[in-house]
């Protein structure tokens, strides 16, 4: 009997180690990273007061009837410890009252800093201090192949649980350009995911092995116009591209895209191309450069040709402009021209200025 009872103590105590040693395997750097991050990933949740509005047949017009509350939600993270959150610019737009749920359901009034539509980003403040953080990571520095998780509130299921989810993929491509949407956005070195983003996960992390965020999730392609499911086809804002900004919207509550260049182009037409004895057509030739301006002080001249800029292939003058747009350059950063001058092809670097109103 009593070694019956040593044998029964044994096994008892042999299955408990067995599983706790079981328990520690199921950990891996995905749970791991999905616990670090999880409680700095929020509900946004926006509500907008529209009028509604009725037809009057006899004066053919429409007139405000009632005033209608609605309400969406979507994603965002915690990105430091005084209560800033990012999201998306799409996920904000137009809202009059903003709150934000924490994991556990806490939830807390937000205060718009700033947004910013072209790069489809906005910076929120909640008050207090001591607030769960995600540590941003470096998104120059991704393989394609990597695990990375994408957190959040998609269909609003954040509600359920008062906890975000989180879906797994690998990176499956990045440096992804799509350009000026449309909408005036501009989707420029996105990351692309096969992790499962849908609607509500907008504007929440996607997230590496390390839990580091390394990018704002933003838009899918959901393969038709009715799907709004995934097909595994998901795309996330760069989070060096996210911190710049943040850190922006944070000082000023705006980006300042102005710039001047104190150029003066037209197109390379063919009795252009001909008078100055041009070999080919391509490209737009200065025809003023102002004084004392970033063209001048680059050393362009009125006659030289522009190529391309930044390596793309320019045609018509909105053809710079756009670049300038596309890679989201400023007053200080540098546009680096292709020129052709007296019958030989140069690099010109220009610094862009300052724009200042008249």
């Amino acid at each position: 009997m009593l070694i019956r009872k040593i044998i029964l103590v044994h096994l008892f105590l042999v299955s408990g180690i067995l599983a706790s040693d079981i328990a520690i395997s199921r950990e891996t750097a995905i749970t791991r990273a999905i616990e670090k991050v999880g409680p700095a990933v929020a509900s946004i949740n926006v509500e907008q007061h529209v009028s509604s509005f009725s037809f009057d047949p006899f004066f053919g017009f429409g007139f405000p009837r009632d005033i209608i509350p609605m309400k969406s939600s979507g994603s965002g993270v915690v990105i430091s410890p005084d209560g800033y959150v990012l999201t998306n610019h799409h996920v904000v737009q137009g809202a009059d009252r903003i709150t934000v749920i924490l994991s556990g359901g806490n939830e807390y009034d937000a205060q718009l800093v700033g947004t910013d539509e072209t790069s489809d980003l906005a910076l929120l403040k909640l008050d207090g201090n001591n607030y769960p953080y995600a540590e941003l990571g470096d998104s120059d520095d991704l393989m394609i192949g990597e695990w990375i998780i994408a957190i959040g509130n998609p269909f609003q299921l954040f509600s359920v649980s008062n906890k975000p989810s989180a879906s797994v993929g690998i990176i499956s491509a990045i440096h992804m350009d799509f350009g000026q949407q449309k909408s005036g956005k501009v989707f420029q070195d996105m990351i692309q995911t096969d992790a499962a983003i849908n609607p509500g996960n907008s504007g929440g992390p996607l997230v590496n092995a390390l839990g580091q965020v390394i990018g704002i999730n933003t838009f899918i392609f959901t393969g038709s116009d009715y799907a709004q499911g995934s097909i595994g086809i998901g795309f996330a804002i760069p989070i060096n591209a996210a911190k710049r900004i943040a850190k922006e919207l944070r000082v000023t509550g705006h980006v300042d895209r102005g710039y001047s260049t104190g150029l003066v182009v037209q197109s390379v037409t063919k009795s252009i191309a001909k008078y100055l004895d041009i070999p080919f057509r391509d490209g737009v030739i200065i025809v003023e450069v102002n004084t004392s301006s970033p063209a001048y002080r680059a050393g362009l001249e009125p006659g030289d040709v522009i190529i391309s800029a930044n390596g793309e292939k320019v045609y018509m003058p909105s053809d710079i402009r756009k670049v300038i747009l596309e890679n989201d350059l400023r007053s200080g950063d540098i546009l680096s021209l292709r020129v052709y001058r007296d019958g030989k092809k140069r690099k010109v670097e220009m610094r862009l200025g300052k724009y200042r109103r008249r």
